[in-house]
């Protein structure tokens, strides 16, 4: 297999071949992709402005065993526009089971990173970036040892290894039930600084704030953002911190009441309002066909001044319904955001999902 790397000629290097006084560096641009087709086309129609792609093309089960493949198109687009390629491996997390299972396997383990070091070496990859979630909090000093075992193996051969965490602040639950739960099984997991020491970059994925397990509210709301943001960097470096800005959008609405498993095994189920369950529900949205929503609907766009963020609602049914979603305006509020702090740069999930006008905010490579 041919084994080739690539690197983007940026304006830092640039300026030091011919000696040339510079401004400051552009934020690295770094875009999630998946295998979805509406992804893909947009990678290719965008690839000038990514400076990192890492599409989710890996995946690792308990034993070790890592499945997954490059797109070819992808590979060639990316060459040709010097765009370096970081695919994420990541674990089941619709079965957390799995990923515990593997941290307690030090031979699956090896085999994975063997996989990495082989999959890494043969399509010219920068290297790999973790994505484990729903991690339970006990496993957090498992995980930064499987990090640093991976870390050591890839920068030995040559290779980075970044991680996507899950926001923290405050670093323990509150109160509620819903706090406890969250920290329990989805924040308590990350040891930023362990982790630090052990990666190139740690992608702070600063949205969904609001999904369907709350209320209507900001994907990425400013003060949540600016909270995590400062919890993340007491323990990471600036220059290995990359702020999540979401591309996505939320849409709540009201569904079905679900049926009362507590009432469905009667011989006579009651049903009605006041023994089913009740069924709010909030869908992924993109930018695009939130703007086709409000259109339809005659919603208003509106702009939150507090945590900057752009939404509307409507009635449908006469049930009101709200949507959150990623305009061009909130988009540069938060890449200003990672530039005023000095960060490494943002990572954004995910391509296909974003108001096409967000791409304005962004310099083009030559």
């Amino acid at each position: 297999m041919l084994h080739f790397k690539w690197i983007r000629p940026t304006a830092a290097l640039v300026c030091a071949a011919f000696a040339l006084p510079c401004l400051a560096q552009a934020p690295q641009a770094l875009f999630y992709m998946t295998e979805t087709p509406d992804s893909v086309r947009d990678f290719l129609a965008h690839a000038s402005q990514v400076d990192l792609l890492v599409p989710t093309w890996y995946s690792v089960d308990e034993s070790g065993l890592v499945s997954g493949e490059p797109d070819p198109l992808v590979m060639a687009t990316a060459k040709a526009a010097h765009v370096p390629v970081e695919p994420i491996l990541s674990n089941h997390a619709d079965n957390p089971a799995i990923f515990h299972a593997l941290l307690g396997n030090p031979e699956g383990q090896r085999q994975m990173i063997a996989a990495m070091l082989r999959e890494a070496g043969a399509y010219g990859y920068k290297g790999f970036q973790f994505d484990f979630e729903n991690v339970a909090w006990t496993d957090r000093d498992a995980l930064s040892a499987l990090v640093a075992r991976a870390g050591a193996a890839l920068h030995a051969a040559g290779f980075q290894l970044s991680i996507a965490v899950v926001p923290a602040a405050p670093g323990y639950p509150g109160a509620t039930e819903f706090s406890s739960w969250n920290y329990a099984y989805w924040q308590g997991a990350y040891d930023l600084g362990s982790l630090a020491k052990s990666t190139d970059l740690i992608c702070l994925m600063t949205y969904d704030e609001n999904t369907a397990y709350t209320p209507p509210g900001p994907v990425a709301g400013w003060v949540w953002v600016e909270k995590n943001l400062a919890y993340a960097l007491q323990s990471v470096p600036k220059a290995k911190l990359s702020l999540g800005i979401p591309l996505y959008g939320r849409h709540w609405f009201a569904g079905a009441p679900r049926p009362n498993p507590a009432t469905a095994a009667l011989p006579w189920h009651p049903g009605g309002s006041q023994n089913d369950l009740p069924n709010s529900t909030a869908d992924y949205i993109n930018g695009e066909d939130a703007l086709l929503l409000a259109k339809t609907w005659g919603a208003t766009i509106q702009w939150d001044p507090v945590d900057r963020s752009s939404w509307f609602w409507f009635y449908r049914d006469n049930v009101r319904e709200w949507v959150f979603f990623t305009t061009e305006r909130s988009f540069a509020a938060r890449y200003d955001l990672v530039k005023q702090r000095g960060l490494e740069g943002f990572c954004s999930w995910v391509l296909g999902s974003e108001d096409q006008s967000v791409w304005k905010a962004l310099p083009t490579h030559p």
